[in-house]
């Protein structure tokens, strides 16, 4: 089974300061559920983060903790971080979008994916989990940004 979920909302914020927050790894753990830490291992090939720049994450879910790395495969800020796996015991592709809306920004998560090894009889409840957690990300990103505005 391949995961394939997504999740969106509208936040009542401009698209430069929804993706300035959401695409800086250094905020990761603060509104993405279970990571426990996030660390720039590799930056973009012409320095910083962009285009090529790794991410490590340890992440707790369903239970257990998760090592794996992304790098970032597009990136366009304010629009697109698009990231895949290369260091991971669960293959994933990891992609924000951030558009304008008549509110604010439209900011979107999709995660795709496909357990293997030990963890594909779990797919379904992964996929149920990931879908759950990528919507709770989207509520508690509105939730840091607003905190941050007061």
């Amino acid at each position: 089974m391949t995961i394939d979920v997504s999740a969106e909302r509208v936040i009542p914020f401009p698209p430069e300061r929804v993706a300035a927050y959401a695409m800086d790894w250094r905020h990761d753990t603060d509104w993405t559920q279970g990571i426990r830490r996030a660390e720039l291992t590799r930056e973009a090939d012409d320095g910083g983060f962009g285009v090529g720049a790794e991410v490590e994450r340890t992440v707790h879910f369903l239970g257990r903790h998760i090592d794996y790395v992304l790098r970032v495969a597009s990136y366009d800020f304010p629009r697109l971080l698009d990231m895949v796996s290369v260091a991971s015991p669960v293959p994933m592709h990891v992609t924000y979008a951030f558009e304008p809306h008549a509110d604010g920004t439209r900011a979107r998560i999709r995660v795709r994916g496909g357990p293997g090894g030990v963890y594909r009889p779990a797919a379904p409840i992964m996929a149920r989990h990931v879908r759950s957690n990528i919507g709770k990300d989207l509520r508690d990103l509105e939730r840091r940004l607003t905190e941050h505005t007061g």
